[in-house]
């Protein structure tokens, strides 16, 4: 025979009175406490009953509160502002920044009572990921050299020139590693990139556009960034007409948030484009992102089946990037690899004429959008 629950006289009185506000129906109450709805109808109804005693000239009068009572109460409710505070900084953060906010030596919260307050299993701020062997490394920087040369290279074909090199390192293996590395083979494949299935995908709007000016069109990727003993992401925000890299981050996660960061920089430094392009990566499909971009009042354009070709200008930044920067360096911290990049990145913009402007550099050719605002104007 199972034990009957009994609940507390300040149980019932709590779930009483928020059945008297009747703002919940009691079926939504019986489900937020787990008591069983004619239980809560009784409960309500003693207590309206009741409630006449409460002006009664017989009731007892409530004996005094003693000071040692006192002293608890004003205990509880220091403890309570403190876990209030705390959690007002952490509790909507997402796993990773929520273990950032577990302090070790807070002065009035243990690391087990943060941990109950934010929903995090104590474990997980211990536990250190393994990361990819050096072997998987020293294959992961032959891959991103082969596949600048030869973008064109799937799974299959990456493998058999693995194996031509003589490296074992098998198809499976190759696949993971490429995924890892986000890298899309260029040809023509129905869902060459997994959806993801709750964020919208947006129209492509740059079929027979003629692309004239700066800011009539930005647009972004990301690229793996190869270490001497790891790897990090890199993403850009780069002007479509006149190829200048507006903005970029480093991280070495695949989250939305870098993206986010480089985003706003762009936008708040050269104003909003009328048409940012990106693929459909999740990342540019997060409701994060495209809020950026809908608050901007610009046009969100997303690559369709076939449209690997849009990418070929900022892939070719992540080559000349990669074999003028980040191969030559062997970098091995992310300090050191953040300014690499950023130095070259300033000699890309504005010390090397690009091929496509003739003499200028992306930055003065970036420039010459006074010109057509002047025009405009």
């Amino acid at each position: 025979m199972t034990k009957r629950k009994r609940y507390s006289a300040e149980f019932k009185a709590k779930v009483a009175l928020e059945a008297i506000r009747e703002e919940l129906t009691t079926a939504e109450l019986a489900k937020k406490y787990g008591v069983h709805p004619t239980m809560i109808n009784g409960w309500k109804k003693a207590a309206i009953e009741n409630m006449a005693t409460a002006f009664s000239r017989k009731v007892e009068e409530t004996p005094p509160i003693s000071q040692k009572d006192v002293e608890k109460l004003h205990a509880k409710i220091g403890q309570l502002v403190v876990e209030r505070d705390f959690l007002s900084d952490a509790s909507s953060l997402i796993l990773g920044p929520r273990q950032k906010a577990v302090k070790q030596n807070h002065p009035e919260l243990s690391v087990r009572r943060q941990c109950s307050l934010l929903s995090l299993a104590r474990s997980t701020l211990y536990y250190q990921p393994r990361g990819e062997s050096a072997e998987n490394l020293a294959f992961m920087e032959i891959i991103d050299k082969q596949f600048l040369e030869t973008p064109w290279y799937g799974s299959r074909q990456m493998a058999r020139h693995m194996q031509r090199k003589g490296h074992k390192c098998g198809r499976h293996r190759v696949r993971r590693l490429m995924r890892l590395m986000r890298l899309v083979p260029i040809y023509q494949e129905p869902k060459t990139s997994k959806k993801h299935p709750d964020h919208k995908i947006y129209p492509y709007l740059l079929r027979g556009l003629a692309i004239t000016r700066p800011n009539q069109v930005w647009c972004t990727d990301i690229t793996y960034i190869p270490m001497r003993r790891g790897f990090l992401y890199l993403v850009a925000i780069m002007d479509w007409h006149s190829r200048k890299v507006l903005s970029w981050r480093l991280s070495n996660t695949m989250d939305a948030g870098f993206c986010i960061e480089a985003l706003k920089e762009a936008l708040a430094r050269y104003g909003p484009p009328e048409i940012f392009n990106s693929d459909q990566g999740s990342q540019f499909t997060s409701t994060d992102f495209t809020d950026v971009l809908r608050d901007a009042k610009v046009k969100i354009s997303m690559d369709g089946r076939g449209r690997w070709i849009d990418n070929r200008m900022i892939e070719r930044l992540w080559r000349s990037l990669k074999y003028e920067c980040v191969y030559l360096n062997a970098f091995e911290t992310g300090s050191e690899t953040r300014n690499g990049i950023g130095a070259w990145i300033t000699y890309y913009n504005e010390k090397r004429p690009h091929s496509s402007h003739g003499l200028l550099t992306p930055a003065e050719a970036y420039d010459t959008r006074n010109q057509y605002l002047n025009a405009a104007a």
